[in-house]
């Protein structure tokens, strides 16, 4: 690892002095590059979809994808911000944002991170941002998943360092944050309830809302009911 957490924190007030010190706006746009496949876009919607479906009628979260995360007011060095593939803040408000701002959101960090691997970036997600995430973010969960070999782990943080989750019987992952399992289905990561239940995407409940009013219908029918007359 070339830096250490302790550099990356130090190295503004090491090398600059307080005159020099620039501070930028607060509503940042994101710096992130484009996605590297169709295949990680789609999972980053997925995640997206799923869970802003089962929380649609909360406003106290925000959940974002390839947005940048700012973690120091300088802004001297690229090390100083991150950009998740999938992260979660909780106890906000759910608004538009530009990039997620520290400073401009009462120092608040991501409560759940998931990194999404690919050739380029195993390495780093695997190693340098998961420190950084356990050391400076404090995020509490961690997760990452390779939409192609299928590779998933995840993290909780218990006295200031990351404890690989031990999976149930059916290879899902806890996290305390969400409320939510995570596992494999259908070769894309998915949210389970507590209870094992699939959380859907928005089409997903409306086709099984239609199946069960398809059923109602041939059962009422069956039993001499007309629908239209109910």
């Amino acid at each position: 690892m070339s830096a250490s957490v302790s550099d990356l924190s130090q190295t503004a007030t090491d090398t600059v002095s307080a005159e020099e010190i620039v501070f930028p706006p607060g509503d940042l746009p994101s710096n992130e590059p484009p996605w590297e496949s169709s295949l990680h876009l789609q999972q980053l919607l997925l995640l997206m979809s799923c869970l802003n479906w089962v929380w649609r009628d909360r406003q106290d979260y925000f959940c974002a994808g390839n947005l940048t995360v700012y973690y120091s007011s300088r802004q001297l060095k690229p090390e100083l911000f991150r950009g998740p593939d999938f992260f979660v803040v909780c106890d906000t408000s759910n608004q538009p944002r530009r990039s997620w701002v520290v400073w401009e959101e009462n120092g608040k960090y991501p409560n759940l991170i998931i990194e999404l691997l690919s050739d380029s970036t195993a390495k780093g997600d695997r190693g340098l941002k998961k420190q950084i995430y356990q050391d400076i973010f404090r995020t509490p969960d961690y997760f990452w998943f390779d939409p192609q070999s299928l590779e998933f782990q995840g993290f909780h943080l218990l006295d200031g360092l990351y404890h690989p989750l031990e999976p149930n019987e059916s290879g899902w992952l806890w996290s305390q944050q969400l409320g939510f399992y995570l596992g494999v289905h259908e070769e894309r990561l998915r949210f389970f309830t507590p209870e094992g239940t699939l959380v859907p995407t928005p089409e997903e409940a409306a086709e099984r809302e239609h199946q069960i009013n398809v059923k109602l219908r041939a059962k009422l029918e069956e039993l001499g009911i007309d629908p239209e007359q109910l």
